[in-house]
């Protein structure tokens, strides 16, 4: 089944060109099912890219999903332009008053910053807060999955001594849980962070489970304990060259990096990189969606969530 996304999102055209099966406004309109209903909030400057990597996972769902997208008003954006934002996004003001049946938050590149530091911290907060009873799961990535962590629980973030950067090897901690499923004994997905949250800060929390780990990039899934709050802290939706372009615009600017790990065949920077997580990034959102959207989340949204 396809994705449900406005008529004119750039999006469309990429996804359509990769046989990503989308739906327009106006065929979506003929059918009498009713949709999952998808929030997802794009903290990200390049948002045009980090909308096409969601949704490209979003639409690989036997599922429909209708999908909006957000941004914080509280800050102003310099990548993306206004014009963008204004004809395809929302503001908290006006989903507020709405309910869905998910919510994606996605990472953000300001992990070095104090959380009260960033400047729509207090709306990112009131956003959380309103998802507790308006949206049936959330599934955040990355830095929101650390300001999630941190606003519900506590969570202090660490401070690398270098970037966590590149491909790495993953195992599953619990393959019966749901979110799971499907997942090979060793997986793959990309990191590219300057800070960590810590197993043992997780441990005394009983209402948090890692479900997902790696020896060198360390916790990757985490769930609460009633399956309504996914964390994750890597980027499972990363295009082939994302990390690429990552490399090369910091090393372009002077800035100390080292080239991604595992990433580059050889660790030589000239030769294309080979894909190695399409299959575990698709997975957990596929998971997500099915076992604990799809399967959970009541038809009628005026019942209590």
């Amino acid at each position: 089944m396809p994705i449900k996304i406005d008529n004119g999102l750039p999006a469309r055209a990429i996804l359509e060109s990769e046989n990503v099966f989308v739906m327009t406004e106006d065929r979506a309109m003929s059918q009498d099912i009713r949709p999952l209903k998808i929030l997802i909030l794009n903290l990200m400057p390049t948002k045009i890219e980090t909308e096409t990597q969601l949704l490209r996972l979003l639409g690989n769902s036997p599922l429909q999903v209708e999908v909006e997208l957000m941004h914080m008003a509280s800050h102003e954006s310099k990548n993306t332009a206004s014009d963008h934002l204004l004809k395809f996004y929302k503001t908290f003001d006006d989903v507020k008053d709405s309910r869905f049946d998910g919510l994606i938050v996605t990472g953000a590149p300001v992990e070095l910053l104090n959380f009260e530091e960033v400047d729509y911290w207090e709306e990112l907060c009131a956003v959380f807060d309103w998802a507790r009873e308006n949206v049936y799961s959330t599934f955040s990535i990355c830095w929101g999955a650390q300001a999630a962590l941190y606003h519900s629980y506590g969570l202090p973030k660490y401070t690398l001594e270098k970037k966590m950067f590149g491909v790495f090897e993953h195992r599953s901690l619990d393959s019966l849980h749901p979110l799971m499923r499907g997942f090979d004994d060793i997986f793959y997905i990309p990191h590219s962070r300057h800070t960590e949250i810590r197993r043992e800060d997780i441990a005394r929390v009983r209402d948090l489970q890692i479900l997902a780990y790696s020896d060198m990039a360390g916790v990757y899934l985490l769930s609460d304990m009633g399956c309504r709050s996914f964390y994750a802290t890597g980027h499972g939706e990363y295009d082939a060259d994302t990390l690429a372009k990552e490399y090369f615009r910091d090393k372009n600017k002077g800035l100390p990096i080292e080239a991604p790990y595992n990433y580059f065949p050889g660790d030589d920077p000239e030769r294309p990189p080979y894909v190695k997580w399409r299959l575990a990034g698709g997975l957990v959102l596929t998971n997500w969606l099915n076992y604990f959207v799809y399967q959970q989340t009541p038809y009628d949204f005026t019942l209590n969530l």
